[in-house]
Order: structure tokens, then C-alpha cells, then sequence
């Protein structure tokens, strides 16, 4: 009975139930055509690839029929217990069925509104997820831009791309009229065209400025410092500590035995701990192995001490003591000159030997050695000496040259100042402090005539004109210009012709310094034909190339009448300096252009003639310049000088000279250049001329070739004077030198 009641109560309780369904369901209208409408748009199936599989509504039936056999189970039972009741079982069975049926019925539909409700719960959802229709992951779309497909949905099938049936016009048209067509950008991964809000668009103009994306963002606020100096009670970051710090390393221990093994193997030698206990000091040169260091090209051994010898014996032979004068002379002698630095001494045994006072500074000096000891091994250059010796012709290729003595004019009682050859080189006069002028035939050495001048003579000169036969003469204060008469009639006619023009009268700037005249009775039959009166003592005269001007020259300090230019012709002189700039020592004209060379003391001054002014003005590097020598050519100078120099200029060169010639161990007293050979010549107080081969070369980029070739020797030095004059022959190699021996002496 008691069971029964409960089967009662059971039945009763489920009717109560179904029914509460049954008006809740009736209650709430069914969403089918929404549902249906939402599965069956066809671009969210072919995008997402997911299917609806209902295993919800699947799952929903299983528990129903799993609930109904239960109940099953329990109405057997009570069938079982009351066989009295038979027909009222019946009916309840016919009335569970229904029951049954009814209430599958209705839980289906409570499935079917449970997926209504789970489709409406994501309806409204903001997640950006969500709304990537593409599937395929966040890839580059790049990599499929030359196929029809954009990706792969979950099954495998190709996702193709959406058809954008947009040309060109129809973009036009829509940028035309849409209004939205500047914030629109297409997305690529969802293929569609998204309209960007004002509050997006800020957001990409702040990113564009370089600010911050958020506007409230303040980047100036206060940094917090999470670790500072100040010990947290709370640490930041509280982690535990990782299992593989209490485990030991695998790979470690894999290192470990390889390095073990390569130290066993010997591949590796481990390091060597120091002892200390030897101590700091250690000798510098102890280990030192001459076998090894000697393959070092820049080793150098330390310095060793001398052996002692037997003067530092205790006991030393009697030799080796000082005596009396040797230790006076030692005392005085400086510490560096002394050959010993301690005083041999003899003692009778060893034990009486006291302690050496200088020790100390025998120590200190060695330690000096071993420390300033110069530790680089300078290589000695092993060079033969004619290695440096430029290459120079041998002086048999360069003949002819003057190389052996010829002739000697003996006639002049005192030295001979000045020599000068005719143009025809058949001639040769001289002058003399004994006041004469001597004109000599060169080939015989026979005196052809001699002049009285009343003067000594300081210089001679020959008209290098050869159809005139004049020559000028300086004695003292005078300028003689002679006929010698030394030629042909038609020579002598010409010359007397030449002589006897007129003075011009000109604008005279009150006294004429200098004076012309004309000789008379003993001077015309000597000879002489014209004087011509200077205010100073006349040094140097010299003819131009034409033979109608003659410079003479009157070193003097205090006067700027040093320099005068006479035309023989029109008898007239001039001045051509205003100011005396130096001491004025010789002069001399160009061969061929009409410049004039001055040369002072320390300086030669060139002067164009024709636009009267100075050209250049040529360094000589020298205290004194004593004589001067223009190349034929006119490109090239030399210059003697009384500090035993000759300096060679190169007029295209520089104004320094070319080269400086230090042959001479005395005063230089004249150069000479030859007209034709190259060849030029010095005379010197040292009783020598030296004769040099100078090949000057059309070639501008090419140097003039100087090779000393021959010295003459044969004059006697008198009186500290030698060879006090030299000249060439104008046509032979030969060379003609006078001397303060009274004698000329010619060179072939």
C-alpha cells in the first residue's frame, strides 16, 4: 500500500509539471521565420565554412528517452505489486503514453527556442572577431594577390574572393557624389568598404603628426619609479624561483667534459698559478736564451760590464802605477778625458785593501746603463762612397780642354791685373801696377809694343767688335781708349774714323761729371787717342757686343756716380742710376738682348735697357761677389766671389742659383765663360785655375751639364795674391791667366 501512495504522489507530480510547460510554451511566440532567414543568407555560410552539426537538440532527446525508460522502469514495479488493480493500470498506461508523446513534443520545441535564444545572444556583440567574415588567419594578403582564391575555410575548400564589379567609372562617379568616399578605406581581409568615424579620423591625423593616439594622454606626468633606492615592503614582482635553478645544467656538464677531455688530450694547457713566494725582483735578463733571442731582427743584448785588468789588482805590476806627473796630470784632467777613473794603488795583502769609495756610483751608472740602453737596433747602411758620387762623363769624352801649360809672357815688373784678347785671337794685351800696358802676339809670347800710362792699370779691355781695332785701358781716374794699330790699313782707317766723332752739345744739369779729351804729341804717338776724366779711381771697364758703348765702373760708398756708360762714337756719358743701391763691384752687358748686369756685394741686379727698368734681381748667396761672367747665349750667369764660392744662375730658373761651386780653397778673383766651347773657367788666390766643362742644352726641362774637368796649376803665389785674372781665347780651346807673379801664362 505504502508503495502505492508513492507511485500516487509520483504521477501526480508530473502531470503538474507537463502542464506548467505546456502554458509557458503556449505563452511565448515561436521566432521560426527569423531563424530561418538568418541560416540561409548564403555569404555567411560560404565565408564562415561552419555548419550547424545540432548536437544540442540531439543531446536534449537522449536525456528524454533516458528519463522515460527510468520512469518505465518504476511503473513496472507498481504494475507488478498490484495484481488486484489490473484495469485501473491500464488506463494509466494508455494515459503515460500519451503523456510520453506529448512531453517529447514539447521538449523538442524547448530545444528549438534555446537556439533561437543563442543566436540572439550574439546578435549585438561588438567583438572585431566577430566581424572577420575571413577565416583564413592574419596573413598577408600579398600572398595570394595573383590568385582567385583569398584563403582556405576549415574543411580545406578554396574561400574565393568576393566579385567587385566596380571600373574605373564607377569609382569616379562614386568619388564624384559620395559624400563619404575620402573617410571610406577598403579592408582587404573582409573585402569590404568600412566608413571611418570623425573620432577615427582624429585618431589617424593625431598618429600622422607624431602625437599621441589618445588625446587625455598626459607624456609630461611624473614617472614612477618602480626600483629605486628605497627597499619595497612589497616586492614588484614576487615569482618563484624556476625548477632549473635546483637542477644541475646538462649542457654545462656537456661543456665541462669536453674541455676536461681536450686538457687530457693536450689541446688545451690550462693555466700555470705563479708562485709568489720567489718574491718581486727577478734578474731582467736571466732567462734570457741567446739561440732564441738572436731570431729576433731587433734584439739587442743588454750591455756588459769591461773585464777588470791588472791596474784594478790589489797588487797590480809596477808599470801600471802613476808616477808623480801622470797623477798631477790626472787630477787636472776633466772626469770624461780620464782613461781610468780610480788611481792604480799597491797593497801588500788583500785584507789591507779598503772599500772602494766610488762603489755607489759605479752601481748607479750601471743601472743607467741597463736603463737608458738603447733597445732598437739601428742598421748600419753599408754604402760604397763612389755610390753617392753622381755619374758624371768621363773627361776624355768632354774634350777639347785646356789641360797643359804653353806659353809664359814674361816682360811686367809687378803683378798683372788684367789681360784681354783681340776678336781675332791674334792679339793679346795686359795691364800692370808697374804702369804699363803691354800688347803681346799669343802664338810667338813676343811683346809687340808697350805703353806708358803714367798709372797702375786696372783693367784692360778689347773692342769686340772685329772691324775696329780700339782698346780701353783704367788707370786711376782715366779711361784711355788706344789704337794699337795692330791690323789692317783698312781696320786702323776705320778705327781712326770711329774716333774722331763729334761731341754733342747737350742739355748739360750743370758740371758734367766726367770729362772728355783728346791727347796730344808723346800720348798720340803711343797711341792713345781719347781720355776720358772720371771724378773716382775707374776699376772695370767693359765694351758692349756693337763696340760703340763702354761701361766703366767707380766703387764708392758715399756717391751714386758709380756706374757710367760712355758712347764712344758721340762722345757722351751718362748716368744711368739716380740712388747707389750697395757697393757696386763689376758690370757687364748681355751678348745679346740689351739688358745690363750690376753686381754690388751680396747681389746682381739685371736692367732692361730700352724700357729702363729693373727685371730681376739674382740672389748670389756669397759675402762678397769679386767678378761676374755672362754665357753667350745669355741664359746663364756665374759670379766669383772672395769667400772661395762661384755660383751658377740659370736666368729661367730661379733667381737662387743653380749650383754653387766650391772648388777653390781661396778668394775667387775672375770667371770666364768660352764663346764657343762649352767650357767655363775661375782664377783664384790659391795659384790654380780650374777649367769646367758647362754644356748649357736647348731643351729648357733639361739642366745644364757642370763637370769640373782640369785644374791648371803654374803660377806663383806673391805677396798672398795668385791668379789675378783669366780669359779665353775667342776662337781655340786655350785659356789665357795672369798673376801677382808678374807673368801670363797660356793653356792649350
Amino acid at each position: 500500500m505504502k508503495k502505492k501512495e508513492k507511485t500516487d504522489k509520483k504521477r501526480s507530480l508530473q502531470e503538474e509539471e507537463e502542464e506548467q510547460q505546456l502554458f509557458s510554451l503556449n505563452d511565448k511566440p515561436f521566432k521560426e521565420d527569423e531563424d530561418d532567414d538568418d541560416l540561409s543568407d548564403s555569404v555567411d555560410s560560404v565565408y564562415s565554412g561552419l555548419e550547424d552539426s545540432g548536437s544540442d537538440s540531439e543531446e536534449e532527446e537522449d536525456k528524454d528517452e533516458e528519463e522515460g525508460s527510468d520512469e518505465d522502469d518504476d511503473e513496472n514495479d507498481s504494475a507488478a505489486d498490484d495484481d488486484d488493480k489490473n484495469d485501473e493500470s491500464n488506463k494509466n498506461a494508455e494515459d503515460q503514453s500519451q503523456k510520453k508523446t506529448v512531453k517529447k513534443s514539447k521538449k523538442k520545441e524547448e530545444t528549438e527556442e534555446k537556439d533561437v535564444k543563442k543566436e540572439n545572444e550574439y546578435e549585438h556583440d561588438s567583438s572585431d572577431e566577430e566581424d572577420i567574415r575571413n577565416t583564413v588567419g592574419n596573413i598577408p594578403m600579398e600572398w595570394y594577390k595573383d590568385f582567385p582564391h583569398i584563403g582556405y575555410d576549415l574543411d580545406g575548400r578554396k574561400i574565393f574572393k568576393p566579385i567587385r564589379n566596380k571600373d574605373e567609372l564607377d569609382e569616379f562617379l562614386d568619388k564624384m557624389e559620395n559624400p563619404e568616399y575620402w573617410r571610406t578605406v577598403h579592408d582587404k581581409k573582409t573585402a569590404s568598404d568600412i566608413v571611418l568615424s570623425d573620432e577615427q579620423i582624429e585618431l589617424v591625423n593625431r598618429l600622422q603628426k607624431g602625437q599621441f593616439g589618445d588625446v587625455h594622454f598626459n607624456e609630461h606626468e611624473p614617472m614612477v619609479e618602480f626600483f629605486s633606492n628605497e627597499v619595497m615592503i612589497h616586492p614588484v614582482t614576487n615569482r618563484p624561483a624556476d625548477k632549473r635553478s635546483f637542477i644541475p645544467s646538462l649542457i654545462e656538464k656537456e661543456k665541462v667534459s669536453k674541455l676536461v677531455h681536450a686538457i687530457k688530450m693536450g689541446w688545451i694547457k690550462p693555466r700555470r698559478v705563479e708562485d709568489d713566494s720567489k718574491g718581486r725582483f727577478y734578474d731582467l735578463w736571466a732567462s734570457e736564451d741567446s739561440s732564441i733571442l738572436a731570431k729576433h731582427r731587433m734584439h739587442l743584448p743588454a750591455p756588459k760590464i769591461p773585464l777588470p785588468g791588472h791596474e784594478e789588482s790589489y797588487n797590480p805590476p809596477p808599470e801600471y802605477l802613476f808616477t808623480d806627473e801622470e797623477k798631477a796630470l790626472w787630477e787636472q784632467q776633466d772626469p770624461s778625458d780620464r782613461k781610468l777613473p780610480f788611481i792604480p794603488n799597491k797593497y801588500s795583502s788583500l785584507r789591507q785593501v779598503p772599500a772602494f769609495s766610488r762603489f755607489i756610483h759605479e752601481r748607479f751608472e750601471r743601472c743607467l746603463d741597463l736603463y737608458l740602453c738603447p733597445r732598437q737596433r739601428k742598421m748600419r747602411v753599408n754604402v760604397n762612397p763612389e755610390d753617392l758620387i753622381p755619374k758624371l762623363p768621363k773627361p776624355k769624352d768632354l774634350q777639347p780642354f785646356p789641360t797643359t801649360q804653353s806659353l809664359v809672357y814674361r816682360g811686367h815688373s809687378s803683378l798683372v791685373r788684367s789681360i784681354s784678347v783681340s776678336p781675332s785671337g791674334q792679339w793679346l794685351a795686359s795691364g800692370s801696377d808697374d804702369c804699363s800696358v803691354r800688347l803681346w802676339e799669343v802664338c810667338s809670347s813676343r811683346c809687340m809694343k808697350t805703353i806708358q800710362v803714367g798709372g797702375a792699370v786696372k783693367s784692360v779691355a778689347w773692342n769686340p767688335n772685329p772691324s775696329l781695332c780700339l782698346l780701353a785701358v783704367a788707370v786711376e781716374s782715366t779711361v784711355l781708349i788706344l789704337s794699337p794699330a795692330l791690323a789692317d790699313k783698312l781696320v786702323i782707317s776705320s778705327s781712326e774714323k770711329f774716333l774722331t766723332g763729334q761731341q754733342e752739345e747737350g742739355p748739360s744739369d750743370g758740371a758734367d761729371p766726367v770729362v772728355w779729351s783728346e791727347t796730344e804729341g808723346e800720348e798720340l804717338n803711343q797711341g792713345i787717342r781719347l781720355k776720358i776724366k772720371h771724378p773716382k779711381v775707374v776699376h772695370q771697364v767693359t765694351w758692349h757686343a756693337k763696340g760703340d758703348y763702354l761701361a766703366s765702373v767707380m766703387p764708392e760708398h758715399s756717391s751714386h756716380l758709380q756706374v757710367f756708360i760712355h758712347q764712344v762714337s758721340k762722345r757722351r756719358s751718362q748716368n744711368p742710376f739716380r740712388k747707389s743701391k750697395g757697393l757696386v763691384q763689376c758690370v757687364s752687358f748681355h751678348p745679346i738682348r740689351p739688358y745690363f748686369f750690376v753686381a754690388t756685394q751680396r747681389c746682381v741686379r739685371i736692367y732692361n735697357l730700352v724700357k729702363q727698368e729693373m727685371t730681376k734681381k739674382l740672389q748670389a748667396n756669397s759675402k762678397w761677389i769679386s767678378s761676374i761672367a755672362v754665357h753667350p747665349g745669355g741664359d746663364h750667369v756665374i759670379c766669383g766671389s772672395y769667400d772661395c764660392r762661384m755660383s751658377w744662375f740659370d736666368l729661367d730658373l730661379s733667381t737662387k742659383p743653380y749650383k754653387m761651386l766650391r772648388h777653390h780653397k781661396k778668394a775667387v778673383r775672375g770667371v770666364a765663360y768660352h764663346r764657343g766651347y762649352p767650357l767655363f773657367a775661375s782664377a783664384s788666390d790659391d795659384g790654380s785655375v780650374i777649367v769646367c766643362h758647362g754644356t748649357v742644352y736647348n731643351d729648357l726641362l733639361q739642366n745644364p751639364l757642370i763637370v769640373p774637368v782640369k785644374v791648371l796649376r803654374g803660377h806663383v803665389i806673391t805677396h798672398d795674391l795668385g791668379v789675378l785674372d783669366v780669359i779665353f781665347h775667342p776662337t781655340q780651346p786655350w785659356v789665357f791667366s795672369s798673376g801677382a807673379d808678374a807673368t801670363i801664362r797660356l793653356f792649350t
